[in-house]
Order: structure tokens, then C-alpha cells, then sequence
């Protein structure tokens, strides 16, 4: 789901999770999506996916980061390995290009982009590491 205020809408969960700490056992993940298309096919996806990803840019520029997709439905037409790894070099070569580097790390990075689907509808976010330390219930890795 898209939210219009993504920290409000996560200070929210924090609130009632410090309050009621039992809550972190029934919420597996909760992770608000900045960015949301829709897609038929593949193709359409990773068109869309990589187009939304590079926005980012300026935010992971000379920093550690990796993506990391969920994917509910669609198993024959999407890997999220596969997806996740041709991301992740996508945006190493647009870093690249641009004068700036970037490195793939999956210990502690500066950053993570989400990628969620369920069935043909995509959610992205960009998570800093101060955010996954404030929210656990994001549940990235």
C-alpha cells in the first residue's frame, strides 16, 4: 500500500508497538510504499521498477546499499533474486556513469530499497539504516 506520510504513518506503528511491545509478534512486516505501479507483463515491470529505483539515485550516491524484493504471485514470471540482482547492478552502472560510486553490501548498509509486489500491483520504498533501526517491524532481510 501507498501511504501519503510514510514516517507519519510509521511513527504511528512505533507508537503502538513501544506501547504494546506483543504487537512485533503479530505483525510479521509493515512496510508503507513511496512508490506504486502497476504491470501485465515482465517486461512492463522491470521497465517500471528500474525507472523508479534510479530516481534514488541521489540517495544512495557513494553509499552502501542492496535491494531487496518481496514478491507475492506471479512465481513463473518473476525471480526476485534475479530481480534484485539485475537491480542492484542497474543502479551501480547509473552510479557509475554518473561520477559516483556505490557498493552492494547485505551487512549494514546505509540503505535499502524495498520492491513489493502481490500479484500485478508494485510498491517501492527507500529505507537509511537509522530507519530500520527505528522501525524493526520493516522487516527488509
Amino acid at each position: 500500500m501507498k501511504v501519503e506520510d510514510p514516517i507519519g504513518f510509521l511513527e504511528t506503528i512505533h507508537n503502538l508497538v513501544t506501547e504494546d511491545p506483543h504487537l512485533l509478534h503479530i505483525l510479521s512486516r509493515v512496510v508503507p510504499a513511496t512508490k506504486t505501479f502497476d504491470f501485465k507483463t515482465a517486461d512492463e515491470f522491470e521497465e517500471n521498477v528500474t525507472k523508479a529505483v534510479l530516481s534514488w539515485l541521489p540517495k544512495i550516491a557513494d553509499r552502501s546499499f542492496h535491494v531487496r524484493m518481496h514478491r507475492r504471485g506471479l512465481k513463473t514470471q518473476l525471480s526476485s533474486q534475479i530481480e534484485e540482482h539485475l537491480l542492484d547492478e542497474e543502479l551501480l552502472r547509473a552510479l557509475e556513469e554518473n561520477g559516483k560510486s556505490g557498493e552492494i553490501t547485505f551487512e549494514d548498509p546505509d540503505a535499502i530499497i524495498s520492491v513489493e509486489t502481490v500479484g500485478e500491483r508494485a510498491g517501492l520504498s527507500l529505507w537509511t539504516r537509522d530507519d530500520l533501526r527505528r522501525y524493526p517491524f520493516l522487516g527488509m532481510d
